[in-house]
């Protein structure tokens, strides 16, 4: 048979028709965590639609409350306008409820990484399951965190922008109750937001391949994420240089993030504070010239977000090449 005869009777193959699903390890990982991918847009829904309430309706209603109350209406409020209303206290709790789901968010994301992402995969052999067939290894687990790592990306920038905007509009309402630098409010407000989710994905990624079963998985991440979250809040005033404000006669409280205080000489060497007051005697005995005051003002908020990210994103990655290494020692894999 010739070439051309051969071609003319060979079966004619249909064409192969593209769709817009997605295929492969996307598509396998989503239907497989359906469940918590739909918790996700959920979480993400219930808490843009409270932020969106505590910045529209509910700021307007306690704002209607105050201005009902005669408070500030001449300028001179009365003792009445030191607390919120009904309504004003219902505003307040959208506030404080909206800025803690997204806190919180990394502690949920680093629990769901360790117990169902990974320890129950490797638990119950599907993980090696994937790994006979076309899958490797490598694949698998880039899979795994790629997936998870660009929806949690989504879904934390718009929250972190609503909240920004909710923030902005309500500094009449929220008086002396928050300042930028309370870290329910200072990480919601800017990239810590997501810098914090994503390290909690890695951190339960990486509990999840260590302990191999999901309720481990799922406790060692949430304490993983938990000790990082406490470290970088204690190391958070030193990331940037902090002013300092030196005083004869002390300070007025101040809306600001305080590094440290205390008292200094008339060579300017720094003491303890001492709290002399103005006993004169304590004041020459210590050689005392006055108070200083470490602290950040609010136009640091922006360079302590961007160090501290930075920092997070580092240790993020590090856990990520961790959980590679670990996963190619376990298979002898390396693609």
């Amino acid at each position: 048979m010739t070439t051309t005869t051969a071609a003319l009777t060979a079966p004619e193959r249909p064409a192969v028709q593209r769709t817009g699903r997605l295929h492969g390890l996307t598509w396998t990982l989503l239907r497989v965590h359906r469940s918590a991918l739909w918790f996700w847009l959920l979480y993400v829904v219930v808490t843009a639609g409270l932020i969106l309430w505590t910045y529209g309706p509910g700021a307007n209603a306690a704002m209607d409350e105050l201005a009902r109350s005669g408070c500030g209406a001449d300028g001179t409020p009365n003792l009445g306008c030191d607390t919120l209303g009904t309504l004003g206290a219902r505003w307040d709790s959208g506030v404080v409820l909206g800025s803690l789901l997204i806190f919180f968010a990394p502690f949920l994301i680093a629990a769901w990484a360790g117990a169902s992402l990974i320890g129950r995969e490797l638990e119950d052999g599907t993980a090696q399951l994937a790994w006979t067939q076309s899958v490797s290894p490598a694949r698998w687990l880039a899979a795994k965190i790629a997936v998870p790592a660009v929806l949690i990306t989504a879904g934390m920038l718009l929250l972190t922008l609503l909240h920004r905007m909710m923030w902005a509009a309500t500094a009449e309402l929220r008086q002396d109750s928050y300042h930028w630098y309370d870290a329910q409010i200072f990480e919601p407000n800017g990239t810590l937001a997501t810098a914090y989710a994503l390290a909690g994905l890695a951190l339960g990624v990486l509990a999840g391949m260590v302990a191999r079963r999901s309720l481990p998985g799922l406790g060692v991440g949430v304490v993983a994420i938990g000790i990082a979250v406490q470290q970088f809040q204690s190391l958070r005033p030193h990331l940037w240089p902090a002013e300092t404000r030196k005083s004869a006669v002390g300070f007025e409280d101040t809306v600001s993030m305080w590094v440290g205080k205390g008292s200094y000489t008339s060579t300017g060497a720094r003491i303890p504070d001492l709290f002399c007051d103005d006993r004169a005697a304590c004041i020459a005995r210590n050689d005392v010239a006055g108070v200083y005051l470490d602290y950040h003002p609010a136009s640091h908020f922006w360079p302590l977000q961007l160090v501290e990210t930075g920092i997070l994103l580092a240790l993020t990655a590090v856990a990520v090449v961790i959980a590679f290494a670990l996963l190619k020692r376990r298979t002898g894999a390396s693609a």
